[in-house]
């Protein structure tokens, strides 16, 4: 079977197009025109690259994205060329997802909004959780059937592995809009609406996140990826380098536990053996401490294992993409401090900005230590549920204790 070449893809042909690379395939006349807009991109007129090869088009579309700009990506999104428009429209997504902003489609003239159109039923609003401290989420997409009804599709899916169940659920359009409104009305829990185009993309990446990992597709998902025409594809979460604002932003990352979606993001379990550990060892040193000296103690100890296990970059690549993930969340339902500071915390641990310490991250073990703290006190309590549970209780106590408690140099308050 013959092999794709590697230049078929837009990222290696725009890298190509730079280095002046030979490329036999394409139209010579096509190649110089390509070459010439292939420094800058992002601001090559729309109907210039209109009118390249579509290989060469979209290599110039993917330069703009990298660059974080939107202008050709807009321009080409009203295509004649409906590869080309599909992947603009993809293209603006991605910038969306990274907080640049994109202009609105433009509206019809009046003249245009006049013309009687046959069109089928209006596609249907997809659900989406917000992700929680494992990395998992539930994606739900409606796909209409032949009757009037829809198959609501279920997916519980997360951001190590991909996905791992689905359900299907036959409902008719009326109920499942009723679902919805239900499941995105006001609350700690509460779900946003997405499109129906973004919301396979996400299943295209979550498919394509199993087959990076190598886990097995879940039974049923290769039906239900053909029926609503998607393909499993990698595509990485890019986040941008971190901005002026971001140091001063991430001195709030603590308070980011505070939101009802993340009191109850916790460390790994090994993270939470290994600080049930090193605080059995504090309690059990013969050193003469008063409680306040003892609970700086532990404090302490806590950071130093934050800062030691977000030194390394696969975590730190991890939660910044689960807090760039919350920052979209936060937007959302209306949270814009929230959003802002998760968006510059994601920055600064994609980018491996390490001073100052990550306040965000020493609050998520001062968090693991007050679970290791009633744990010691419960011994009981030991399921991961309940664990995550004492969490969201913990901290829900924190943030509404009064002043006059005890409390820790950094806010946290000690048995």
């Amino acid at each position: 079977m013959p092999t794709k070449s590697p230049l078929a893809d837009p990222r290696p042909l725009l890298d190509a197009l730079r280095a002046g690379t030979p490329l036999p395939g394409f139209p010579s006349d096509g190649v110089e025109r390509a070459r010439s807009l292939a420094a800058e991109p992002a601001s090559a007129p729309p109907a210039d690259v209109e009118a390249l090869p579509e290989p060469l088009a979209l290599a110039l579309l993917e330069g703009s994205v990298l660059a974080g700009q939107p202008a050709l990506a807009e321009g080409l999104a009203a295509s004649g060329n409906k590869g080309l428009a599909k992947a603009a429209k993809k293209a603006l997504y991605r910038l969306r997802s990274r907080g640049v902003e994109v202009a609105e489609p433009p509206r019809p003239s009046a003249s245009e909004a006049s013309r009687p159109v046959t069109v089928g039923p209006e596609p249907l609003p997809a659900l989406l959780t917000s992700i929680d401290g494992t990395g998992e989420r539930v994606l739900e997409i409606a796909r209409p059937l032949r009757g009037g009804g829809v198959e609501a599709i279920q997916f519980l899916y997360s951001d190590e592995q991909g996905v791992q169940r689905l359900q299907v659920t036959e409902l008719s359009r009326g109920d499942y809009r009723r679902v919805v409104k239900q499941a995105t009305s006001p609350g700690d829990d509460a779900a946003v609406e997405l499109s129906h185009a973004e919301a396979l993309e996400r299943l295209t990446a979550a498919a394509g996140l199993n087959l990076r990992t190598r886990t097995a597709f879940p039974q049923g998902l290769d039906t239900v990826l053909r029926h609503l025409g998607v393909q499993a594809r990698d595509i990485p979460l890019e986040i941008p380098p971190p901005e002026p604002e971001d140091e001063r932003l991430a001195h709030e990352g603590h308070k980011l536990h505070e939101e009802p979606e993340m009191r109850g993001w916790l460390p790994p379990m090994a993270e939470l053996e290994r600080l049930a550990h090193t605080v059995a060892e504090l309690e059990a040193s013969p050193l003469a401490l008063t409680m306040a000296q003892r609970n700086e103690e532990l404090i302490q100890a806590a950071h130093t294992q934050a800062h030691a296990f977000f030194a390394t970059p696969a975590v730190r690549q991890l939660y910044a993409s689960r807090l760039w993930e919350m920052a979209l969340h936060f937007e959302r339902t209306g949270k814009e401090q929230p959003a802002r500071v998760a968006r510059a915390e994601a920055r600064r641990l994609a980018h491996g900005v390490s001073e100052p310490p990550s306040r965000y991250a020493e609050r998520l073990f001062e968090k693991a230590l007050l679970v290791t703290m009633a744990r010691r006190a419960a011994p009981e309590v030991g399921e991961p549920a309940e664990i995550r549970a004492r969490a969201r209780a913990a901290e829900q106590q924190r943030a509404q204790s009064a002043e006059t408690e005890r409390r820790s140099p950094g806010g946290i308050i000690l048995p």
